[in-house]
């Protein structure tokens, strides 16, 4: 991940820096891919009311950027303010990726009642398997492909680069999608 600490009207002392660099090590605790993340600081000068404003671009890998602004009198206040957001933010994210990862991948408990009448717990369980589809094929080998397997269906790419699946219906009677 790649920050940069930005200051405007602002003198950046290496205390500064360092507390906003801890205060981004404190984001990457929700391992989402951050490709980076830019800290403007600026300060109106010209202003009759001297305000410090912080500014958060963090970038995500496949996500839109999220921009955070954040105004105050202090300046550590205003960098407090602007990452106690961002962690908010990210917080939410990293929930969002966590509930879509689980969704649809729980194990299923059964309960099955034997002959003994014992009650008997069985879970269904996932198992990744890869795809062997390297080459295009015609369907007559796919057929043959799947007479040979004890599976139920087969999945290849066709000549044309369309997804196909042929499957059996009976003894000698097969789909093709």
């Amino acid at each position: 991940m790649n920050y940069s600490i930005v200051g405007r009207h602002i003198d950046l002392d290496r205390d500064i820096r360092s507390y906003i660099e801890k205060s981004i090590e404190g984001l990457t605790k929700y391992q989402l891919d951050l490709i980076s993340i830019k800290v403007i600081l600026s300060s109106d000068e010209k202003k009759k009311y001297k305000r410090v404003a912080v500014e958060l671009i963090i970038n995500i890998a496949h996500k839109n950027s999220i921009v955070i602004k954040q105004k105050e009198k202090e300046l550590f206040n205003a960098i407090d303010s602007a990452f106690s957001k961002a962690d908010s933010v990210l917080r939410k994210e990293h929930e969002k990726m966590k509930s879509h990862r689980k969704e649809g991948l729980e194990e299923t408990t059964y309960k099955y009642i034997t002959a003994n009448d014992e009650e008997k717990e069985v879970e269904d369980e996932i198992i990744p398997q890869e795809l062997e589809l390297y080459k295009p094929m015609e369907v007559a080998e796919a057929l043959e492909r799947l007479k040979e397997g004890d599976k139920q269906f087969y999945v290849f790419y066709d000549h044309d680069e369309k997804m196909r699946v042929i499957y059996k219906i009976s003894d000698n009677k097969y789909g093709l999608y």
